[in-house]
């Protein structure tokens, strides 16, 4: 994909949609660290149901640890890879108590330091909570942007690389959530939506495919 088909890209997804936003439900940036943490390898919609129960008795590092392991698994059970989740959000929860006066640190660094917390959540908290153009390369993205051509990369690090170098800067802070969105309702991994899809004429993949 060529510079200009990049910018008629983003242009086209900007204008469908100018204020995306993340899925996952939350209302501090706590509740968005502890949603993005519990999203992995399960659903956006299958986090909302179980934050829609937890967050009303527990937002906050200290409500969190107040409740127990297992409380908070009660809360959490419906969600893949639970045990493994609560355990870490437990820590995470020690660590903003003990060592960032119960806030979420606003770097790279003291996110990534903290349980549980990847590369990739980093990249939503610093850019849904904070306004950094960060790219948090998920499945969606991985598959849109090597499928389309608008960032090739065998690894998501390679794909987030690209996508930093690629995307334009008046795009960079919202095209995570544009490029997820058509990931997920679009250029779906089994059959790709390309009859319905608004950016095909600047996508790279071929055959494109019809209703």
């Amino acid at each position: 994909m060529k510079p200009a088909q990049i910018q008629a890209f983003f242009a086209t997804l900007q204008a469908a949609n100018p204020h995306p936003v993340t899925e996952l439900e939350y209302t501090s940036v706590f509740e968005l660290l502890t949603a993005v943490l519990l999203s992995a390898q399960a659903t956006d919609v299958g986090v909302n149901k179980a934050t829609r129960k937890l967050f009303p008795v527990a937002n906050t590092p200290q409500k969190i640890l107040a409740l127990g392991l297992e409380g908070l698994e009660s809360y959490i059970k419906t969600i893949g890879l639970f045990h493994s989740k609560a355990k870490h959000l437990m820590q995470t929860c020690q660590m903003l108590v003990e060592r960032h006066g119960g806030e979420v640190p606003r770097t790279r660094e003291a996110l990534e330091a903290l349980p549980g917390v990847g590369r990739k959540t980093a990249n939503v908290v610093l850019n849904v909570a904070f306004g950094q153009p960060t790219m948090a390369v998920d499945t969606h993205i991985f598959r849109v942007s090597n499928r389309t051509g608008l960032a090739p990369g065998k690894t998501p690090l390679a794909v987030e690389q690209q996508l930093l170098k690629r995307v334009p800067p008046a795009y960079a802070v919202d095209s995570h959530h544009w490029l997820i969105l058509l990931g997920r309702y679009v250029c779906q991994a089994r059959k790709p939506l390309c009859h319905q899809c608004a950016v095909s004429a600047y996508c790279d993949f071929k055959p494109k495919t019809t209703g």
